[in-house]
């Protein structure tokens, strides 16, 4: 790779031809290595395409073959003369011979071929794939695993019959550097080891080497939220309006309206929908279209990986607030735990902190069963608040203010604190400042006024009642 300033020797914009960017300067690079190292020997160039003959990837051979293609054949039977080209023809042949196996090429007559119309891209997958392999290899080693006994899986989002994936990440890097896409590799509680590539939209900071974290497949086509705004935009000449939905459905709730707006808010940065200032929004009449290609685009990711800890389980045993242990040890339907890593840890540390919780006077044994506190998730959520509220006070000065279910929040959003009981955003006002659930479409706020009313363990953000003219 080469990594270049963007500037010239004038301190001004650094300008190249795209075809140089493209061909022009890989080509100098060849020139200025045969300087310096001299020419490749022929027995050099025989070793490389040899060892293209049955890689599982797209090759220099490929390449030559696509460009030999008349009239959709690949004509082998001419046999050159010179002893160099009968060498390159006869691994092309042999190339030939190998693609027949894959389903990629077929001989319609002796010595004349049909190459697939999937040739490239299926051999640029299987490409990745391999690349992937020997990441997940290294990847293994790196965390002290054995990379020859493990089981491990490429992750595919697009997959609706793909599991939903829990476990802890145990690497992550790039694996797009053109679009800065990463990936991440889990040790998850099936047993197996995932690698999954990410949305390069996907905020790295909040998954940690250690996290806990949950990948569910891509969801395609429409939610229900999308198909009930449909159906309210065609009652009101192409608009949807949070009276409108009131009107067609009493029983609503404001926070479940503000959970359609929200969506129409994630639909309108994706052009599908147009906002008004008034507050109303023009659905197209192709919306389902709409929604369907992007649910389509969008596939080519993860539907969804959540971080459910940002603490490593280790550290998850003591913490003082509401963790991914503590929601396993109350739920009724806990993540089930196989394998001998994360798995059998995972298991132990559920063990360990029943054990803390119990010392703590926060559950108590009962015969074979433990009796936890009642609303624990909620006391250690407010524990812990309390104290990084406090903390926060004599940094900043400002006095902390605690919410309640049904309190209207007002305030510039500052930033954003990490806790074990999840990810917090800052809401401050003149003299005061308040902890509260943290959601990504806060981050285009930062340093601005928002506001919201808190609905149990989350906010419902009003920003569109901010708006002004001109945008949609």
């Amino acid at each position: 790779h080469i990594v270049l300033r963007g500037k010239d020797e004038l301190g001004k914009d650094l300008v190249i031809a795209r075809d140089y960017i493209a061909h022009g300067m890989r080509r100098r690079a060849s020139e200025l290595l045969t300087l310096e190292l001299g020419p490749q020997t022929e027995q050099e160039l025989r070793h490389k395409l040899e060892h293209q003959v049955e890689q599982d990837r797209f090759t220099d051979l490929d390449r030559a073959l696509v460009r030999d293609v008349v009239d959709g054949m690949v004509d082998a039977r001419a046999e050159p003369q010179r002893p160099d080209a009968r060498f390159r023809h006869a691994m092309k042949i042999g190339r030939l011979r190998v693609l027949a196996r894959r389903g990629l090429a077929e001989e319609m007559e002796p010595g004349r071929w049909r190459l697939s119309p999937r040739l490239e891209e299926t051999l640029r997958r299987a490409g990745e794939r391999g690349d992937i392999i020997k990441t997940m290899h290294r990847g293994l080693r790196q965390a002290g695993l054995d990379a020859g006994g493990t089981e491990y899986s490429i992750y595919d989002p697009a997959d609706s019959r793909a599991p939903t994936v829990t476990g802890r990440i145990i690497d992550r890097g790039l694996h797009d550097e053109m679009n800065d896409g990463h990936f991440v590799m889990i040790d998850a509680a099936d047993g197996r080891v995932h690698y999954v590539a990410l949305d390069p939209r996907q905020e790295m900071e909040d998954l940690p080497l250690g996290a806990v974290v949950e990948v569910a497949p891509a969801a395609t086509g429409m939610k229900s939220s999308d198909q009930t705004i449909a159906e309210i935009a065609r009652r009101n000449d192409g608009l949807y309006t949070p009276d409108a939905h009131h009107a067609s459905d009493p029983r609503a709730s404001e926070g479940f309206v503000q959970a359609h707006v929200r969506r129409l808010e994630a639909l309108r940065r994706a052009n599908v929908v147009r906002c008004f200032p008034d507050g109303s929004w023009e659905i197209p009449e192709d919306f389902e279209d709409r929604v369907e290609a992007l649910a389509q685009k969008q596939a080519r990711y993860p539907g969804r990986i959540t971080t459910l800890s940002f603490l490593s389980l280790e550290a998850q045993i003591g913490a003082d607030g509401a963790t991914w242990l503590d929601r396993q040890l109350l739920t009724k339907e806990p993540t089930a735990l196989r394998g001998e890593r994360f798995g059998a840890e995972a298991a132990q540390a559920l063990r360990r902190r029943r054990e803390h919780l119990i010392e703590q006077g926060l559950a108590e044994r009962e015969g074979q069963h433990v009796r936890y506190q009642r609303n624990l998730l909620r006391l250690l959520r407010r524990r812990e608040l309390a104290a990084a509220g406090e903390k926060l006070a004599k940094e900043t000065g400002l006095a902390f203010t605690e919410t309640q279910d049904g309190d209207r929040i007002d305030g510039a959003y500052k930033r954003s604190i990490r806790l074990a009981s999840g990810k917090f955003a800052v809401i401050e006002k003149s003299k005061e400042f308040t902890l509260v659930p943290w959601r990504s479409v806060l981050e285009r706020q930062r340093g601005k006024m928002v506001g919201g009313v808190m609905r149990g363990s989350s906010v419902s953000f009003d920003f569109a009642k901010k708006r002004g003219i001109g945008i949609g």
